[in-house]
């Protein structure tokens, strides 16, 4: 695409991405346009909409989504903390709004309307939260007086009561294994670690026990009595391995939210295992190279970084799919790139730009010029002074 001789910004930046990440990220995004083509046309008749109305607004979503990753995939580690603390902020206001003035949708307030559109700000608060608890966590193990990791718990801490109140379940449980994962990385002793796990089983009872909205959804699965569920299984067996071709699937007309929540039973009906199994490739190969880099990067910051969006991305596909497939009570968890949603599609793209920002190769135009220039050679006529001064 570019010339490797061409020191241009563009070139150089093409040079020392790691494209593979990219090129799977525009994979998943043809993908997403197929599926949203296969879902959408009923659900946007059952609701009166012309038959095209999602595969427009996803379009033009995924235009959005893909330029929103090119933009964020070009920014450097100052600006990426900077757009972490101060996105971050921003949508804690708005997730608070979200709760007064929000739209409520099947029991939940997640959602604000402008106009026709309906933003979901904890989509996009998901990757400034990793941001924060990085910087946060890096200055605590690099500054021993900064006490980061009592802030990143404070985030923590507002970020699940805000989640719970909407309700979103399955975002606390993101923002909870991202925060985990990040604390664990930075350091923090073993038995806290197991002390903090062993915490989780009792929320985990005190959500179940206070939430209607979690209740009814696990006795669903626990009584095997979910609807949505069964019917997303049967797309399975419909399938087989090569599926019934494409518009021919029968198990959407039947599902409420075919194009978003169960896009992926969609895909196993009309393209069968294979493209399960293509899907599947892609999250863990982005999901592999994200945690490969992370390991390799000598800066702790963008260790931890890399290491929270790369979970965020893998762990929501994985809820996603899981769901559907019944191994975990449905959670309502747009598949990445691939389900209808503008807040997701977005989110998606900034995540994976971020990601391909941060795993840049640094340095290399750098150390090419330094190899290439001769170590300096002191004049003959200079001689070095001894410290203390001239003594004669």
């Amino acid at each position: 695409m570019f010339n490797r001789t061409d020191r241009s910004m563009i070139s150089v930046w093409w040079w020392t991405i790691d494209r593979s990440v990219l090129i799977t990220a525009m994979v998943l995004s043809v993908v997403g346009i197929l599926m949203v083509m296969a879902a959408s046309p009923t659900v946007a008749l059952r609701i009166g909409a012309n038959e095209w109305h999602f595969v427009i607004r996803h379009a033009v979503f995924l235009v959005l989504s893909l330029g929103v990753m090119m933009i964020a995939a070009m920014f450097n580690e100052g600006m990426i903390r900077v757009i972490g603390i101060f996105g971050l902020l921003a949508m804690l206001v708005m997730i608070v709004l979200t709760l007064t003035i929000g739209s409520e949708v099947k029991g939940a307030t997640r959602w604000i309307s402008i106009g026709s559109f309906k933003i979901q700000p904890s989509e996009f608060a998901k990757p400034c939260f990793a941001i924060t608890c990085a910087w946060l966590l890096s200055l605590w193990r690099e500054e021993r007086r900064f006490p980061g990791w009592i802030y990143s718990i404070v985030l923590l801490v507002m970020m699940v009561f805000l989640m719970v109140m909407q309700p979103d379940i399955g975002m606390t449980i993101l923002f909870v294994m991202t925060w985990a994962l990040l604390i664990f990385l930075a350091g923090m002793p073993i038995g806290q670690v197991i002390g903090l796990a062993g915490i989780a089983p009792i929320f985990a009872y005190l959500a179940y026990v206070f939430l209607p909205h979690v209740t009814i959804r696990v006795d669903k699965f626990l009584n095997g009595t979910n609807d949505q569920a069964d019917i997303a299984m049967e797309s399975f067996s419909h399938g087989g391995f090569f599926g019934v071709g494409a518009s021919e699937g029968v198990v959407k007309k039947y599902l409420p939210d075919a194009h978003a929540d169960f896009i992926y039973a969609v895909a196993a009906e009309e393209y069968g295992a294979v493209i399960c199994l293509i899907l599947l490739i892609c999250y863990g190969f982005v999901v592999l190279r994200g945690f490969s880099h992370a390991q390799k990067s000598e800066s702790l910051f963008r260790t931890l970084a890399i290491a929270g969006l790369t979970l965020q991305f893998g762990l929501q596909a994985v809820i996603h799919m899981a769901s559907s497939v019944q191994l975990i009570p449905t959670k309502g968890m747009t598949l990445p790139f691939i389900s209808y949603g503008g807040s997701s599609l977005i989110t998606s793209g900034l995540t994976i730009g971020l990601l391909i920002a941060l795993t840049r190769r640094r340095n290399t135009h750098d150390k090419r010029n330094s190899m290439a220039q001769p170590m300096p050679v002191p004049a003959p006529h200079q001689t070095p002074i001894p410290q203390g001064g001239v003594h004669g």
